[in-house]
């Protein structure tokens, strides 16, 4: 889909007309993506960009570091580039300030919809264990179905911890092993054994089964979603 690029307030010509257009065509493809039922990366987007403009709203984040800026020299004492803004904060300052007020409560019901949609997905999922789960579940797969669909994405998973900014963070990688078929011979139970045989450095791994009554996107909703769910889970 059509993206928003991060910077898009003071990249480019700095017009209220302009810049309301250019958040309103942004805004038509999430909605468009909304109602596939996509809900990343544009969720996620969103919330980037309304962090930012409340930020800038806010005067937490300095104009003059979001401008464009030209090289105009060289300290070679320091052996660092010397830039200066393009533009004067004055000049645009009745214009960025029009744009925030404009976008941050569009950019808000557009969140709110999206959020709205994912809480009815998670409702609709099916999230359990296939079999016995072991004490250590921070490594696994997790088989995903959808309704009317005899497919079975296979996924592995891991759980590791990021440290960002002094804090730390869990995080869930996940791999497509393969896509199989379910049947009356072929069960999940049967799949999971499968699948150890083939991974054999993961002798017991918790199994994860996530089922959607409606065929809702793999990529951009389920992949997500699980993501989420796991995490909840996984210690």
């Amino acid at each position: 889909m059509k993206t928003l690029p991060k910077n898009w307030i003071t990249e480019g010509l700095i017009d209220f007309e302009y810049k309301k257009y250019q958040l309103l065509a942004y805004l038509q493809e999430a909605n468009r993506e909304f109602q596939a039922v996509k809900l990343y990366p544009v969720l996620s987007d969103l919330i980037d960009h309304h962090r930012v403009l409340h930020e800038l709203n806010s005067g937490k984040t300095q104009l003059s570091n979001l401008f464009p800026k030209a090289l105009n020299g060289i300290d070679f004492q320091s052996a660092q580039l010397q830039y200066q803004p393009k533009v004067e904060d004055g000049e645009v300052m009745k214009e960025i300030s029009q744009i925030t007020d404009f976008a941050l409560p569009r950019i808000t019901r557009q969140i709110e919809e999206g959020r709205s949609i994912y809480d009815f997905v998670e409702e609709q999922v099916e999230f359990e264990p296939v079999g016995i789960l072991p004490i250590y579940n921070r490594e696994g797969f997790v088989l995903m179905t959808r309704e009317s669909s005899s497919d079975v994405h296979a996924f592995r998973y891991k759980s590791n911890m990021l440290q960002m900014a002094g804090e730390k963070f869990r995080s869930i990688t996940f791999w497509l092993l393969g896509i199989f078929q379910k049947n009356l011979v072929n069960t999940l139970e049967k799949l999971k054994m499968q699948l150890i045989r083939e991974v054999k450095e993961l002798p017991n791994p918790a199994t994860w089964r996530v089922h959607s009554p409606h065929v809702f996107p793999i990529e951009e909703t389920l992949i997500p979603l699980s993501k989420r769910l796991l995490l909840k889970s996984v210690s």
